[in-house]
């Protein structure tokens, strides 16, 4: 089997293994506040940082989407360096 067939091989399984992280994550952080009680959600909108509070239910479900997006995250990056080799093999 040719490099570039492995390549798009690869290709391939990222991509059904990002279509499959795709359907619930968050981007931002969720932590417990030394100077307070519960738990926040912290991210970016438009430039600024926001906060908001999170219920002590909903805890545990919000730090594993925020797991799934770091996930996704770094499965685009492997996605990306294989795109980059295939247009190089593609493209001579």
């Amino acid at each position: 089997m040719s490099r570039l067939a492995l390549l798009k091989k690869r290709q391939i399984l990222l991509r059904q293994e990002i279509t499959a992280h795709l359907d619930s994550f968050l981007i931002g952080t969720v932590a417990r506040s030394p100077s307070m009680s519960g738990y926040s959600f912290t991210t970016k909108v438009k430039g600024k940082t926001v906060t908001l509070y999170v219920r002590k239910d909903l805890v545990l479900k919000a730090l594993e989407m925020g797991r799934r997006y770091n996930k996704l995250w770094s499965l685009i990056q492997k996605l990306s360096k294989i795109n980059w080799e295939i247009l190089k093999l593609e493209n001579p």
